[in-house]
């Protein structure tokens, strides 16, 4: 199941949605959710009711919808750095024993086809294509052997960042966190359609130039140990995103150094989740 956040021209407010095809989606307010948070906050029941009946329900055409981020508003978003072998490699930077962890603001989140909006005090905006776990099952101390179960299913984020603000200080979360710098979605996709999360073709384009492509196989830190480590810290909760980290390429790494600009396209595609488009615009 595609799980997405919806708006339509008579009704302005986010509504939750789930992809039947390609090219419909139904109101999953039927079922008593007025969120996809508090969807997957219901449990596993939800997801069980809500397949077994989703044939009764209307369709929407998706073309005369407005897709919205799933969960426009996370609880959390814990972001990985330097977690694919080659991009540890492009930074110049050893492979951490632990994971580096930052936040990313909720405030930064925005869907698909929006704007992202190029902040007039940085120099150095740059893009970051991301494999990103959503957490169903909340749980504190969870080992790594039963961490699966706490995973509800997968999205896409790209990891806007403002280079020059975010290496002014060992401190990432407020060079990562402009209004806009967290694309999400288009949709999440529940874990049961995803067999092997750890082998999925991760790709980054600007105006159709491919300029990131990997496979989160290169992942340095699997979905296991980063949810194993998450939760020693803090108890992760329903609706919580972990983005894994992004595969070498970033404007960055290389050589000259490519930053985003005013009137581009950026798409990130991941393999079973699809693709999310955004273009840049100067503040």
């Amino acid at each position: 199941m595609k799980l997405v956040t919806f708006t339509t021209s008579t009704n302005p407010h986010p509504t939750p949605g789930a992809l039947v095809n390609e090219n419909e989606v139904v109101d999953l307010t039927a079922f008593g959710h007025a969120s996809v948070l508090a969807f997957i906050e219901a449990g596993e029941q939800a997801f069980v009711d809500a397949r077994a009946n989703m044939a009764k329900l209307s369709r929407l055409p998706l073309a005369g919808v407005k897709l919205v981020a799933p969960i426009p508003r996370p609880p959390r978003i814990f972001a990985i750095g330097l977690n694919y072998q080659k991009h540890a490699a492009e930074s110049n930077m050893q492979v951490q024993k632990v994971p580096t962890v930052f936040l990313k603001l909720s405030s930064s989140v925005v869907g698909p086809e929006h704007p992202i909006i190029l902040p007039r005090i940085s120099t150095q905006p740059d893009y970051e294509a991301e494999f990103a776990v959503v957490i169903g099952k909340p749980g504190y101390q969870i080992p790594a052997n039963r961490a699966m179960e706490h995973v509800f299913g997968y999205t896409i984020v790209n990891d806007v960042s403002a280079r020059d603000i975010q290496l002014a200080t060992s401190q990432w979360t407020m060079g990562k966190s402009f209004p806009t710098f967290t694309p999400l979605g288009p949709a999440i996709t529940t874990a049961d359609e995803v067999a092997d999360p750890h082998n999925l073709a991760i790709s980054l384009t600007i105006n159709g130039e491919t300029l990131q492509s990997s496979n989160t196989n290169d992942l340095i830190f699997k979905i296991p140990a980063l949810i194993e480590h998450l939760s020693s810290l803090t108890p992760l909760e329903a609706g919580d995103i972990i983005s894994t980290g992004t595969p070498e390429g970033v404007g960055l790494g290389r050589k000259p150094q490519r930053w985003l600009k005013p009137g581009e396209e950026v798409v990130v595609t991941i393999e079973k989740l699809g693709s999310l488009r955004n273009r840049t615009q100067a503040e």
